[in-house]
């Protein structure tokens, strides 16, 4: 957690604006936190799409390997400490990447000292990209950026914008179907709590009943909606399965429940 702890937390609306600035104070405050619960399992120059652990090595969401360090350039959004990049960045691809946290871009700084690799970041805001149309050959971002802001459609805009004809948007978020049940991985997140058509955030406040971190929640179809409106065009829909073997826990997310129901939603989309 951040450094100022909940006085409540649920589901209720929140001025979006003051949640963004919100989330972007509390990755900062939980950086160090987050990497120390998650490092081991992100690893510090590795590709996780997901708490699943499928991995960009295999899954291949963004292409061919060989085509990526054939002189594209690409472009992750919401990096936290750029791991993804990194594992990129070590294989000669051509990669910069974005996050709205100082924090998260001053852990990724260290884990450039650490691992030998550096990647060029920039504290940006996913919605007010700083890079001119017609950029990146392939944009794409892990649990970043798109489940933390009010309006997940200008980050879509945003990545067309400054993605080349033909260019690949690929993003992952906690599977839509989730918001219906409880954020709990035993077999009690298994029954619906709430409806999955109430947009209402999660939100966590503080004392004085400001917003110190919330996710914003969107249905399948909102997503889709919200990425037609963004020109985009959706060529698959990725919902990764559980491991066999695995027992891992992470948040909502462990072998109980993820045997049964999806966590993850990862959209692979191209700019015509």
């Amino acid at each position: 957690m951040g450094s100022d702890t909940p006085a409540r937390a649920g589901y209720e609306p929140v001025d979006g604006e003051a949640a963004a600035v919100a989330n972007a104070r509390w990755w900062t405050d939980s950086s160090a936190d987050y990497l120390a619960e998650h490092g081991e399992f992100l690893g510090a120059a590795d590709f996780c799409w997901c708490p699943e652990g499928l991995r960009e090595a295999d899954a291949q969401l963004l292409g061919r390997l060989e085509d990526l360090r054939g002189g594209g350039r690409v472009l992750e959004v919401g990096c936290g400490a750029a791991q993804c990049s990194r594992w990129l960045a070590a294989r000669g691809v051509d990669v910069v990447a974005t996050d709205v946290s100082d924090g998260m871009l001053a852990r990724a700084a260290e884990l450039d000292a650490d691992t030998g690799t550096a990647v060029p970041t920039v504290l940006a805001d996913a919605r007010h990209l700083p890079f001119p149309d017609a950029a990146f050959d392939v944009a794409f971002s892990a649990f970043g950026a798109v489940p933390f802001v009010p309006d997940p459609a200008a980050v879509h805009a945003e990545a067309a914008r400054v993605l080349r004809a033909g260019g690949r948007w690929v993003f992952s978020v906690t599977h839509p179907v989730r918001w219906a049940f409880p954020d709990d991985p035993t077999t009690r997140g298994l029954t619906v709590t709430r409806s999955y058509f109430d947009r209402d955030p999660y939100v966590e406040r503080g004392a004085t009943g400001a917003p110190l971190y919330a996710e914003f929640h969107r249905t399948l179809g909102d997503h889709v909606r919200d990425l037609v409106s963004a020109g985009l065009i959706i060529e698959d829909l990725v919902e990764p399965e559980w491991p066999d073997g695995y027992d891992g826990v992470w948040g909502g997310w462990g072998p109980e429940r993820g045997r049964m129901l999806p966590g993850t939603a990862i959209f692979v989309t191209r700019r015509p």
